[in-house]
């Protein structure tokens, strides 16, 4: 379980408040053409949370972890990480993509790929240095990969894969690391370990999320957003019905409660064409 990080060092929820928040959007508005994805998002992110993205299929948690990077420029509105606006230091942001299995004859070895978080430091760098492989392999260590550091991705199972892009986005000893669906297509025990150790990292660093897997939200958040074109962001773990129905519509869907996963099957209208239907 992360520990908290508004008690983290004795401080309190006021104390936090006024320190800088490792994430914020102000009135954020994104579209792909004339394609509406993300309307009117506003919230913030502590530091040292550990915050969990659920949602339906196609409603923008990806694109919302893109915007955060840089990587897509909002059409309105205003992003900061740590202050900042997304990608203006690179290093201060680690990211996990989604494994999709593609390249996996591709020459390169997990130290090298863990390499790969260092190239976003200060100045540009295209070498590596003494401590770069340091930190790479400190990295590869705390995902228990150490012992693999020198063989080829292809030779690696899919958790394995996963630990290594883990590793690579821990390299940089980043503020916040945002992981796109770091639990997909990966074993139990690789699934409890890596659990395990993001919980273990939130308080030192910022966890953002995305997952469908909804017992992640239950046994590790510290806060869930819930993405369908809006941000519907909690300040706890603790979602409900309602909270969901504003998400997914008055679907079947899964809520957390008291810590434990619960299937919530409400009246369901089925002549609202499909509208939220498009479960994860």
């Amino acid at each position: 379980m992360c520990r908290n990080p508004r008690t983290e060092k004795g401080r309190n929820r006021d104390v936090m408040a006024e320190t800088k928040n490792a994430l914020s959007f102000r009135g954020v508005n994104f579209s792909y053409g004339t394609d509406p994805v993300l309307r009117d998002v506003t919230f913030s992110v502590p530091q040292g949370e550990f915050l969990i993205i659920i949602g339906p299929n196609g409603g923008g948690k990806t694109t919302l972890l893109k915007l955060a990077l840089g990587l897509l420029v909002p059409e309105s509105g205003t992003i900061s990480v740590f202050g900042k606006k997304p990608g203006e230091d690179r290093s201060v942001a680690g990211y996990v993509p989604q494994d999709t299995g593609r390249n996996r004859d591709f020459p390169i070895t997990a130290l090298e790929v863990a390499l790969q978080g260092r190239l976003g430091f200060p100045g540009g760098r295209l070498s590596y240095g003494r401590k770069d492989r340091e930190a790479a392999m400190e990295a590869l260590k705390a995902l228990k990969m150490e012992s693999l550091a020198d063989r080829s991705m292809g030779e690696l199972s899919q958790g394995q894969r996963q630990r290594v892009l883990i590793a690579r986005g821990l390299a940089s000893d980043p503020g916040v690391l945002f992981l796109d669906e770091p639990l997909a297509s990966i074993d139990p025990e690789t699934r409890d370990m890596l659990l395990t150790l993001l919980g273990e990292l939130c308080g030192r660093l910022t966890v953002v999320m995305v997952s469908h897997d909804m017992s992640a939200v239950s046994a590790h958040a510290t806060a869930v957003a819930c993405v369908n074109r809006k941000v519907f962001y909690h300040d706890s773990a603790e979602i409900g019905p309602d909270a969901m129905e504003q998400v997914w519509g008055r679907c079947p869907v899964e809520l957390v409660a008291h810590g434990i996963p619960h299937r919530v099957l409400a009246v369901h209208d089925h002549d609202h064409g499909g509208e939220g239907c498009s479960h994860d």
